[in-house]
């Protein structure tokens, strides 16, 4: 019997991508739920494609149904596909999962520039207060009193 095809989905992060994995449903119909009720261990191998070409993940093992990992150290902005394979000790015999594609995001994310200038707001608005109350306790722009000769 083959295994696979595992259910895959992957989310950009920045310079990364996360992919999560779920495990293809077992082979055989009965009372055994997952993959793991019959192998305990198995093996998944990521291959990831980009423009630099085709390469392929060190092997990892997993005892779990549902599970991700991160895709680290990549370009921002250049878009990367993934395919998984699923395989255990006693059965070498595989689907690979269909490519699914992201872009990776840059280190500066959506959002960053509305938070600098609410940020910034906020300081001007501190420091307009800081300076009012500083004037209105006398210590800036006192007013002199004309010397006596004057008046």
């Amino acid at each position: 019997a083959r295994l696979g095809p595992p259910e895959v989905n992957i989310t950009s992060c920045p310079n990364c991508i996360n992919v999560t994995i779920k495990l293809p449903p077992p082979h055989s119909g009965g009372r055994l739920r997952s993959l793991i009720d019959i192998y305990e261990v198995l093996y998944y191998d990521i291959t990831l494609k980009s423009l630099d070409g085709e390469h392929k993940r060190p092997r990892q093992n997993t005892t779990k149904e549902v599970f991700s990992t991160v895709i680290e150290e990549l370009y921002p902005n250049r878009n990367y596909c993934v395919s998984v394979v699923v395989t255990a000790s006693l059965n070498k015999h595989f689907i690979p999962s269909p490519w699914k594609c992201v872009t990776a995001a840059s280190e500066t994310r959506q959002g960053y520039h509305e938070v600098a200038v609410a940020g910034a707001v906020c300081v001007s608005l501190i420091v307009a207060a800081v300076l009012k109350c500083v004037h209105t306790a006398g210590f800036i722009l006192q007013k002199k009193p004309l010397p006596q000769t004057l008046v």
